[in-house]
């Protein structure tokens, strides 16, 4: 599934974005707050990834990217990619089981885990908080 704005053209827009995500736009907005708080120097901005991914927007700081959110027709996908000091730092936390089992279901790279999670309601999104700064921790 790729985002709703595939349109190299048109970079969305916060009207755009709420049409398009719907009750999870303030969802959106609580974890871009999160990412941005949880560190120093953090820029945020919308990055088109070519006509298979569309548009994604991107919290990240001078070395790399936090969080990825990915919107979608009436929801969003928060993507992130952690190392192995992370990765056990997830595993050794309260965070929700179905979490843990994305991270270690997802195949090693240089760079780490990538996992993505599906936001349709608030149900982990203290969880996805959490994983915002063991990222920073980490």
């Amino acid at each position: 599934m790729t985002s709703v704005f595939a349109d190299k053209d048109l970079t969305p827009t916060n009207v755009d974005l709420e049409k398009a995500i719907g009750n999870t736009f303030t969802l959106w907005q609580e974890m871009v707050s999160c990412a941005m708080a949880a560190g120093v120097n953090r820029s945020a901005e919308w990055a088109y990834s070519g006509a298979k991914f569309g548009w994604s927007f991107r919290v990240k700081d001078p070395k790399r990217v936090i969080v990825y959110l990915l919107p979608r027709k009436g929801f969003f996908k928060i993507a992130m990619v952690f190392g192995q000091k992370a990765t056990d730092a997830i595993m050794g936390s309260d965070v929700h089981e179905s979490v843990k089992a994305e991270l270690l279901a997802a195949k090693p790279y240089a760079e780490g885990r990538g996992i993505r999670i599906e936001v349709r309601d608030s149900l982990l999104l203290e969880d996805l908080k959490k994983l915002l700064v063991i990222k920073h921790l980490n």
